[in-house]
């Protein structure tokens, strides 16, 4: 089902400002969108829900829930949800639920069949319509349904607001061409689409005006990019340019796929200064046999031999991977070349996952579905081992001296124990000594490592502080929280330290 396709923002009526809040889930690209989506909505009007400051039953005027359909039981997490609300719907039928993102997209024509009081429901083509559904289903009494095909207009160019004064997204594609087995996203986020270079180095300009040192490009598929203008090497040239880029300090991308990762870009990040040592490369399985079933065009020895040319150009990089337990068909045999690649290569951490079925994907219907004891018993087994390395790799760096970026809301014992915490080059969160002169998100330090953990690093001795355009963005920031800006196209504003990765959308 769906409506006459809208995408302007939607100023409300005069009066009391109505309130909203959008709830996330998923991965990295759906909370950019949920910025676009706060931003839609601050642009036409609404503000911001304190939930802080609420009463315990009290919700916002309007909810918008961002889905996942990748992440297991995806949609009996959204109606559980949504049927917590539905009595505080029935007290205030003025009170507004939007549901979006990849679910949407997928169950468009059973979510307001299920849950009969959702007054919107919007697909992930289309998020630029989400103040007009809203004012149409509030003026017309009843649910508004828009599903888009395809992408009708990139959605960087919509407002954004972000949650962060010094690091920030940056899409640079959308959708994916591949078609790995356990996969639903391209079904739902369509093929690729890219972005023009020109366009994409103009938002990090306007960014890097603003304070925000730091910069991550995203894209389903982020060393693709290129595929839809014929150029192999863009995502290449495109991170060397990054490095012209003045006052830019930081820049990462996620998440690349082992088939296209070429050696240009090895050498575009070990030659350009700000291209951070820091690498998420998807690893799914390390069975050749497992990753043919995945439909996951390179094998074990393609992905080793990438691993060994970024740390020949790049020795202190830190590289994270996604690995899936349990594929229907895995053997133990299949688990143990998984846990010799895992070896092999090293990870500084990795984001590990039990398989369980998705609906619509093709491996959801293959036979030899693997007991569920015997995933539990391997991805334990798993589990250890990375966590092992990681701690083996982190201690390594003890008595290094490293640059942090001070970051926000990533410690969270740093009152307890009189610590900040930041990310160094290789993005290896560490918490330090907070020192006597103030320090402030977005600002760089220097510090000596004391101590290892298997998923953090400490640093018990005294900061060297550079105070930066960053660090006084967020301070300038925290004077105008309750009316911070939203820009139309060109962010203002950047994201926290980075959710982890769905892996299905790798």
């Amino acid at each position: 089902m769906s409506a006459t396709p809208t995408s302007a923002p939607a100023r409300t009526a005069v009066g009391p400002a109505r309130t909203y809040e959008v709830r996330t889930y998923g991965c990295q690209m759906n909370v950019h969108d949920s910025e676009r989506l706060t931003g839609l909505l601050e642009t036409a009007g609404y503000t911001a829900f304190d939930r802080a400051d609420a009463a315990a039953e009290t919700q916002a005027d309007v909810v918008v829930f961002n889905t996942c359909a990748v992440r297991e039981n995806a949609d009996n997490k959204l109606y559980g949800n949504l049927s917590h609300l539905a009595p505080i719907k029935a007290a205030n039928p003025d009170m507004q639920i939007a549901v979006g993102g990849c679910l949407a997209q997928k169950d468009r024509d059973t979510i307001t069949a299920k849950a009969p009081y959702v007054d919107v429901v919007f697909g992930t083509h289309n998020i630029g319509a989400l103040p007009v559904l809203l004012e149409r289903a509030r003026v017309q009494q009843e649910a508004q349904v828009e599903i888009l095909e395809s992408l009708d207009v990139f959605p960087s160019t919509l407002p954004t607001k972000r949650e962060s004064a010094y690091a920030a997204w940056v899409s640079i594609s959308v959708g994916c061409n591949n078609t790995c087995t356990f996969c639903i996203v391209p079904a739902l986020r369509g093929k690729e689409k890219d972005r023009r270079p020109g366009d994409v180095l103009a938002e990090i300009e306007a960014l890097v005006a603003d304070g925000v040192s730091e910069v991550t490009l995203l894209g389903q598929n982020v060393n693709a990019y290129g595929v839809e203008f014929g150029d192999r090497q863009a995502f290449s040239k495109l991170l060397r340019a990054c490095g012209s880029v003045k006052g830019l300090e930081r820049v990462r991308f996620t998440s690349p796929h082992p088939a296209e990762f070429t050696d240009d870009v090895i050498e575009a990040m070990a030659e350009t200064p700000n291209v951070m040592p820091s690498l998420h490369m998807p690893l799914q399985s390390g069975s050749d046999r497992v990753l043919k079933a995945m439909r996951r065009s390179y094998r074990s020895t393609k992905y080793l031999g990438i691993i060994e040319r970024v740390r020949a150009a790049m020795p202190e990089a830190a590289i994270t991977t996604d690995i899936i337990v349990g594929f229907p068909g895995e053997t133990e045999e299949d688990f143990q070349a998984t846990l010799d690649v895992v070896r092999q290569s090293r990870f500084s951490g990795a984001f590990t996952f039990q398989y369980s079925k998705r609906p619509g994907t093709p491996a959801a219907t293959l036979d030899e579905q693997v007991p569920p004891d015997v995933v539990k018993d391997r991805y334990g087994r798993l589990v250890e081992l990375v966590n092992d390395i990681a701690w083996q790799e982190n201690q390594r760096l003890v008595g290094r001296r490293v640059e942090l970026m001070v970051s926000e809301g990533e410690g969270r014992k740093d009152a307890e124990t009189l610590r900040l915490s930041g990310r160094g080059p290789d993005n290896r969160l560490v918490h330090f000594l907070a020192p006597a002169e103030p320090v402030r998100p977005g600002d760089l330090v220097t510090v000596d490592i004391t101590y290892a953990a298997p998923h953090h690093l400490v640093a018990d001795s005294p900061a060297v502080v550079r105070r930066t355009r960053s660090g006084d963005a967020w301070e300038a920031r925290q004077g105008r929280r309750a009316d911070a800006g939203v820009s139309l196209g060109m962010p203002t504003l950047g994201v926290p330290a980075p959710l982890p990765a769905a892996p299905a959308c790798r």
